[in-house]
């Protein structure tokens, strides 16, 4: 998939024209958000074996720190690597503002952005945040299923001032 190109993460929601994107129907909707459910409940419980089979085989993600994981392979070593900075907490992702749009070009294929907040619970029950997120997912239904094909996370940084 090499890099992360303008059109495999064009900004969902857009247009082109700044007009809000065509709503999708409440079942698909529903599905998506199934979908991420069990995706970051498998992430959370640090099943990574189970995260990572919810990506395509040649699935791909972009880190807001430049890393790139491409395949299960890179992906699985990636994730077992990060695992001892979970020790001792408990972690939650919640999304929020989620804009899911088909592909005009593929009825397979989804495009998904939103916004990421990841809260880090340690024994004593005290709550830390990491910095937000902006999110862009290309899922695709494979076997009747979906599956994450891309994800490219970026850092929210404020506006530049006008």
């Amino acid at each position: 998939m090499g890099q992360a190109s303008g059109t495999e993460h064009a900004a969902v929601g857009t247009g082109g024209t700044g007009s809000p994107p065509v709503p999708v129907s409440g079942d698909l909707y529903a599905e998506v958000m199934t979908f991420y459910a069990w995706q970051m409940r498998r992430v959370d419980a640090l099943d990574i074996e189970g995260f990572a089979g919810t990506f395509t085989d040649d699935g791909e993600i972009a880190h807001s720190d430049g890393q790139r994981q491409r395949g299960k392979a890179e992906m699985l070593a990636g994730m077992r690597a990060a695992l001892p900075r979970y020790r001792d907490i408990t972690v939650r992702h919640w999304f929020g503002h989620v804009l899911v749009e088909p592909d005009a070009g593929d009825p397979d294929t989804l495009r998904v952005s939103y916004y990421s907040l990841v809260a880090l619970t340690d024994r004593e029950g005290k709550v830390r945040f990491q910095p937000t997120f902006t999110v862009d997912d290309v899922l695709v239904r494979r076997g009747g299923r979906l599956l994450t094909r891309s994800r490219l996370i970026r850092r929210d940084t404020p506006a530049e001032s006008v």
